[in-house]
């Protein structure tokens, strides 16, 4: 069995000495929003190489696992950022930039190859990188490793190292696309559309947002009114789905309702036909009060704002996203569901890709609730210098 390989260590000669060079070099990362500690790396890389550099970008599979996978700019406009620098750093190379689905990707196959570059934490994809090599009759690489560049300012739940994490980080609770403005749409109250997936903590920015004197109107809640009793959705429900789906004190019961709908596409539309622009007209109804009452901004907490088409009601649109799996767990413990069953809700919903989409502004609920409540604050006020200089 081959014993484990300790990256060679490499070291500019500070006396005088000739650099090292290689004619064809290889990195790999995911490049996203290229900043100075990336910038760094692909400067070396451009140092040590003399005729190509080959890139692999971190693409599909190997984006599944990092912090924030949604905020990850597109393959595309990745790689347009990261021509723009390499060329300005050294024109006169060959860049070979391929997509990474697997982490070796072509630098275990290209016999080319000479070097590879690597920082502190990827150094061990360096010795795997060469062991494939030598399973595969190649020649080991020499392999050159950047140490990582400290982020001075770092915040709080934030790597210590410069990294695209911490920006994408930073980027919630802020504007990612401005707002199409609608001149039909009243300017006051101001309307935030707040959506998530189940175990979002959609409910709990809700209430954050609250104590910081928004107006807001549980769709939810008006939802459930609307199935009520009295409501306005009740007798088109029961005269359509029947009078099996009614508990005995005559409420409508929302599971065996729910279980003729669901996984049916045709018998959910009738169901939501009948209910949906009943429940706008409901919200509607609460914004013109809220309005009446002088409320500057007003939040619509609707988990199904998206689905229903009410942006048309909202300025802009905020989404609550946490990643699958601690969605999965908050949902066993909070409903008492199996983890297929709660999957299999979250499935019958938008993933977090499909609601930013739609989004202006983006807030993760994934950390303690006080880093939460930050996030809730900096929105806010972010929000507050957008009302005023309109």
């Amino acid at each position: 069995m081959m014993q484990e390989m300790e990256p060679p260590s490499w070291e500019p000669a500070l006396d005088g000495g000739t650099l090292q060079s290689y004619r064809d070099v290889v990195v790999g990362g995911t490049f996203d929003r290229l900043h100075n500690a990336h910038k760094i790396l692909l400067s070396a890389c451009c140092l040590l190489a003399e005729n190509r550099l080959l890139v692999g970008v971190s693409d599909k599979d190997l984006l599944e696992n990092k912090m924030l996978k949604e905020l990850i700019q597109p393959y595309g406009q990745r790689v347009e950022k990261l021509c723009e620098f390499l060329v300005d750093v050294k024109p006169s190379l060959h860049y070979d930039i391929v997509p990474l689905v697997d982490p070796c990707g072509p630098s275990v196959t290209d016999p080319d190859l000479e070097c590879i570059v690597v920082s502190e934490e990827t150094r061990k994809g360096g010795v795997t990188v060469n062991k494939k090599r030598l399973e595969n009759g190649l020649s080991e690489l020499a392999v050159h490793e950047i140490q990582l560049v400290k982020d001075p300012g770092r915040g709080v739940n934030e790597e210590g190292k410069i990294s695209s994490s911490s920006i994408r980080q930073r980027l919630l609770g802020t504007l990612l696309q401005p707002p199409q403005k609608d001149p039909a749409r009243p300017s006051r109250p101001y309307v935030i559309g707040l959506t998530g997936g189940s175990g979002s903590g959609k409910s709990s920015i809700a209430k954050h947002l609250e104590c910081l004197g928004a107006f807001v109107i549980d769709v939810d809640k008006l939802g459930h009114e609307a199935y009520a009793p009295g409501g306005p959705s009740y007798n088109w429900v029961v005269e359509e789905f029947g009078e099996d789906t009614l508990n005995e004190d005559g409420t409508i019961n929302r599971k065996v309702l729910g279980a003729k709908v669901f996984g049916n596409q045709e018998q959910l539309k009738r169901l939501t036909d009948i209910v949906w622009p009943e429940i706008a007209k409901m919200t509607q109804k609460q914004l013109d009060e809220a309005a009446g009452l002088g409320k500057a901004v007003c939040v619509l907490d609707a988990a199904v704002l998206l689905e229903a088409g009410w942006t048309s009601m909202v300025h802009e649109v905020w989404v609550a996203i946490v990643p699958e799996q601690e969605a999965l767990r908050r949902i066993v413990a909070r409903d008492g569901l199996s983890e297929e069953a709660a999957r299999s809700r979250l499935q019958s919903q938008p993933n977090n890709s499909q609601r930013m989409r739609q989004s202006h502004v983006v807030l993760c609920t994934l950390w303690e609730p006080e880093i939460t409540r930050k996030q809730v604050e900096k929105a806010w006020a972010l929000l507050q210098q957008r009302i005023s200089q309109d």
